[in-house]
């Protein structure tokens, strides 16, 4: 039985129309936090920011230079006015991997399936930097997009063939156990940054918000985020861009980048 006559039905259907398009638009925006979501994480006293991308649903890619200039981008906000120029939103960003004073990556580094970096093998004083405190690492995605993070030795005898790659160290988490260069009651608080693939599809990074050691970043990864494997990324330097909002120590604080992890969104879903 039709309960209303053509014609009321055509006027009820044109009074609907902007709650459906709202309800569109809201399942947009649930998608997109479903591909990518962030949360804030109080694990043994401390604070963290906790980003999760699902690599089925998002395009996790790394930028260096710009490619209409060549120039390093350097900052998030750069990066961020890069992708409005290309109708894209910048829904998250992260520093990553180690660089030079010039600059550019110090490691291996690879965006887009190709090598601008080679692997740094290097066996450094531990006491001159944290990338000298091995093991440690590489973060990356390969050409299956499935994520994983491995050893320094291990990806120079795997030898993969990533589609993104960034090296920095020290590991964190190796296998399942804490880098044993760490110390419980260390009192070298830093803010931190992180990275790990809790599985093939589902990256997981994590920032502190208030000064925090390597033992304890390295437990939130594996006792709290069930991760096997996880990477150090920077230190006081680091920033998070999430939906918006910045994490991580205060913005002046932060120096320029070589490398930054992004997940953008095509303006037009937006």
């Amino acid at each position: 039985m039709n309960l209303f006559p053509p014609r009321s039905r055509g006027r009820l259907l044109h009074r609907m129309l902007p709650a459906l398009l709202l309800c569109a638009a809201a399942l947009a925006g649930c998608g997109s936090r479903a591909a990518q979501s962030g949360e804030q994480v109080r694990f043994d006293g401390a604070v963290y920011r906790v980003v999760s991308v699902d690599l089925r649903h998002a395009d996790l890619t790394l930028h260096w230079r710009d490619p209409d200039t060549g120039k390093p981008f350097a900052d998030i906000d750069a990066l961020r006015e890069w992708g409005k120029r290309h109708g894209k939103v910048l829904r998250f960003a992260a520093n990553a991997g180690i660089y030079d004073r010039k600059g550019a990556p110090l490691g291996l580094y690879v965006e887009d399936g190709k090598r601008l970096e080679p692997l740094n093998t290097a066996h450094g004083d531990p006491s001159a930097g944290n990338f000298s405190l091995r093991p440690n690492g590489v973060f990356l995605i390969d050409k299956q997009n499935h994520a994983r993070v491995m050893s320094t030795s291990d990806y120079q005898t795997q030898r993969p063939d990533p589609r993104l790659a960034t090296q920095s160290g020290p590991m964190l988490v190796i296998d399942g156990a804490l880098n044993p260069h760490f110390i419980a009651d260390s009192n070298s608080l830093k803010w931190r940054s992180g990275v790990c693939a809790r599985s093939p599809d589902r990256v997981v990074f994590a920032i502190s918000e208030t000064p925090v050691n390597f033992h304890a970043f390295a437990r939130l990864f594996r006792d709290r985020l069930g991760c096997r494997n996880a990477l150090y990324l920077d230190g006081t330097i680091s920033q998070f861009y999430d939906h918006g909002d910045y994490f991580g120590p205060p913005l002046f604080m932060t120096k320029p980048y070589a490398g930054m992890f992004a997940v953008f969104e095509d303006a037009a879903r937006h």
